[in-house]
C-alpha cells in the first residue's frame, strides 16, 4: 500500500498547487469521479479537467490529507481536512471528508467522497 499513498500524496500536492495536468495523469482515462459542487459523477480525464476548471472559477478549494487506511475491498480510504473559500476569501466550509479511492495499474480509476 505504501506506492498507492505514496500516489496519493502526490495527488494532493499537485491539486493544491492547481498542476492540474500532474494530477489528470495519475487518473485512468475512463475515471469515474464525484462532482462534489454541482452533484453527480464526472466520466474520463476530459471532463473532470472541466469540472475542476468550473470549480475554481467559483472557489478556491485544499484539501490535506490527514491519514490512510485500507479497506476491506483493497480500496483506499483518506481521512481529508477540505477547506473552501469563495473568491473573495470568505470561508465556506472547513470540514472532514474521506476521499475513497479505486487504484489499478498505477492510476486512479475511482473515487468517492464520504461524509465520516
Amino acid at each position: 500500500m505504501s506506492e498507492e499513498i505514496e500516489l496519493l500524496r502526490e495527488v494532493y500536492a499537485a491539486f493544491n498547487r492547481r498542476d492540474i495536468e500532474s494530477v489528470l495523469a495519475r487518473l485512468d482515462p475512463d475515471v469515474d469521479w464525484p462532482n462534489g459542487m454541482e452533484g453527480g459523477r464526472e466520466y474520463g480525464r476530459f471532463a473532470v479537467r472541466n469540472y475542476w476548471g468550473r470549480q475554481f472559477g467559483i472557489v478556491q478549494s485544499r484539501v490535506e490529507p490527514m491519514s490512510f487506511r485500507t479497506e476491506e475491498d483493497g480500496r483506499v480510504c483518506v481521512d481529508v481536512n477540505q477547506v473552501v473559500h469563495d473568491l473573495s476569501g470568505k470561508l465556506v466550509a472547513d470540514q472532514m471528508v474521506q476521499h475513497v479511492y479505486t487504484l489499478r495499474s498505477g492510476l486512479i480509476t475511482h473515487m468517492e467522497i464520504r461524509k465520516p
